[in-house]
């Protein structure tokens, strides 16, 4: 195993139905480390940065009016093994199909508002790290 960052997003769902203590503490309680947190408000740019590789798709504005609805809260979160550790934690991206004791079998609702994004690589983690924390937002302590 490695050690690894990942992104984490807490999307408008999980900061409007006040779930972010529960799934920070999920993660914690699965050995993860925060590295990196802050509430922020996500621009265009950014968003259309991050889902560039969905950005042509018809239902992109949807996702950054569902996106830009509420502050969210990012992330960086360390562990061995932290990408596929998290992703399985969260279950699949569509709730529906998500069992229950996965974060977004228990919390989430659709496609969409699904409470968290993840990472879904190493080096996707790494990426987005730097796209959403400057340099200092993220400590080794």
């Amino acid at each position: 195993m490695a050690t690894e960052r990942s992104l984490i997003l807490l999307k408008p769902d999980c900061v409007q139905k006040k779930l972010c203590g529960e799934v920070i503490k999920r993660f914690e309680d699965a050995g993860f480390t925060i590295r990196g947190t802050k509430m922020m408000r996500l621009t265009n740019e950014l968003l259309a940065e991050h889902y560039s590789h969905i950005a042509d798709r018809p239902f992109f504005p949807e996702i950054v009016e569902f996106m830009q609805s509420t502050p969210v809260i990012a992330l960086v979160l360390e562990g061995d093994d932290v990408v596929a550790k998290v992703r399985d934690m969260l279950g699949p991206t569509n709730s529906k199909e998500a069992a229950k004791g996965t974060i977004r079998g228990d919390f989430g609702g659709d496609m969409m508002v699904n409470v968290c994004h993840a990472s879904d690589s190493p080096e996707n983690g790494e990426i987005e790290v730097k796209r959403f924390f400057a340099d200092g937002e993220v400590f080794d302590y």
